[in-house]
């Protein structure tokens, strides 16, 4: 993406770490990603299912692909961020996925434009993460590293409730999945979205089912 990595402060980790604390308004407790069919069928039944579902989630799907529009919006011109924008809804697998990256990017929109005097609206998650990232002068790949060790994080906490796993070892496969996603943040910043691509099809698949689910936690 040929972006130049600022030096990360203390004030830009601590800025990266408000935003993707799960205190942070942007309701991501609600959401599943199509996890809770998963488990609700019997295909995730422990830890190490956990752990291979959620690490195909973040190489083949929306974790690689969320990296790339995260990286595409902190490079974008504000003319072209709305084309970054719509390509990361047509990416949406499925009316619940796409449910998901609105409404969650509407909330970090809202709160974050407030609290910061950003002016961000209307935008996907990864999207507004990576043009509040690029406003704040924060770096790119950090950016990307903390948003992806809050979407394992989430996924981790789902399996933790439903599967169910112990608070030990869902904290052991958030830690166990950590280098995935710094190798998976360094790749996205040399990358472009001439490099989007999903082949995590059976998740696309659960995230489908899960619009029908009869008895359901999640939203999606």
């Amino acid at each position: 993406m040929g972006t130049d990595a600022p030096m990360a402060t203390a004030t830009d980790i601590l800025t990266l770490t408000q935003w993707f604390s799960p205190a942070f308004p942007v309701g991501a407790f609600a959401y599943s990603h199509g996890l809770e069919w998963a488990i609700d069928t019997g295909d995730v039944v422990n830890s190490e299912q956990a752990g291979l579902w959620i690490a195909d989630v973040l190489q083949h799907g929306t974790g690689w692909n969320d990296s790339l529009f995260i990286g595409a919006a902190y490079s974008a011109s504000a003319k072209d961020l709305c084309e970054v924008d719509a390509t990361s809804r047509a990416f949406s697998a499925s009316a619940e996925r796409l449910k998901e990256t609105q409404l969650q990017g509407a909330a970090f929109c809202n709160v974050t434009g407030e609290i910061w005097a950003l002016d961000l609206k209307g935008l996907t998650y990864p999207v507004a993460v990576g043009r509040a990232a690029r406003l704040k002068s924060l770096p790119l790949e950090l950016t990307i590293q903390f948003y992806l060790q809050a979407f394992v994080s989430n996924l981790a906490a789902v399996a933790m409730r439903l599967v169910p796993l112990g608070q030990t070892d869902g904290q052991k496969l958030i830690r166990a999945l950590t280098p995935l996603c710094c190798a998976i943040a360094e790749s996205a910043t040399t990358a472009t979205l001439d490099d989007l691509a999903s082949t995590s099809f059976l998740t696309d698949i659960a995230a489908m089912k899960h619009e029908t689910q009869y008895s359901r936690i999640f939203r999606t």
